[in-house]
């Protein structure tokens, strides 16, 4: 059974305490062990953390203790899986280089709301296998500063001050021993009632970057 540590909080806008508990519903539904905190002080119990398989924080603009950042970097290097969507973890802990280099990106602004598209961009991950290649989305379209190293599962076209260019949605990559998914998508719950896509590709991430 996977052991999964939700950390919900942080700004409200991004509705937390709702997207950990559709998540986590979700995912007790598929067999694993879900806890919710709802403080940062976990993140410096290092030999805890590391009973879990994998970590979503879902904590928008906050900052972290050198005991908070440390410790979560480390059971991650050690082999804990690291998930998480939008700004829940894109936009988690501004100015913390060490983190946005684990996480492989961060948010820097949404200059469009509104439709665009998703492009699965690597067909043969176990994370995206038989999902649409292409579904329409409708939401906060995320511009990221992103690692060349990251593994990118998901794009999108951004259209920005006349000019075009392909722009990371989701993605993989290794933090030392752990593995570590994200995905822009998911400014409000109802989306991913709205787009059951996002929702399962989601889901699989998590499942992907729990250890095995």
């Amino acid at each position: 059974m996977k052991r999964i540590l939700f950390v919900s909080g942080g700004w409200d806008g991004h509705k937390p305490h709702e997207i950990v508990t559709l998540f986590s519903t979700e995912l007790t539904a598929r067999g694993c062990d879900c806890v919710i905190e709802t403080t940062l002080d976990v993140f410096a119990d290092v030999e805890r953390l590391k009973t879990f398989d994998a970590i979503f924080p879902c904590w928008t603009m906050d900052t972290l203790t050198k005991e908070q950042s440390e410790g979560l970097l480390a059971a991650v290097r050690a082999g804990v899986g690291l998930a998480g969507i939008h700004g829940g973890m894109g936009d988690a802990f501004r100015g913390n280089i060490d983190y946005e280099w684990m996480t492989g990106g961060h948010f820097v602004g949404h200059p469009h709301v509104g439709d665009y598209t998703v492009n699965l961009t690597s067909l043969t991950s176990p994370i995206v296998t038989g999902l649409p290649a292409t579904f329409a989305y409708r939401s906060e379209q995320y511009y990221m500063m992103t690692d060349p190293g990251i593994n990118v599962l998901a794009n999108t076209t951004y259209l920005h001050e006349g000019r075009a260019c392909t722009m990371p949605v989701a993605w993989v990559k290794m933090w030392g021993e752990g593995r570590v998914f994200y995905s822009a998508l998911g400014h409000a719950p109802e989306e991913f009632t709205l787009f059951p896509t996002a929702k399962e590709l989601t889901l699989r991430g998590v499942l992907w970057a729990a250890r095995a």
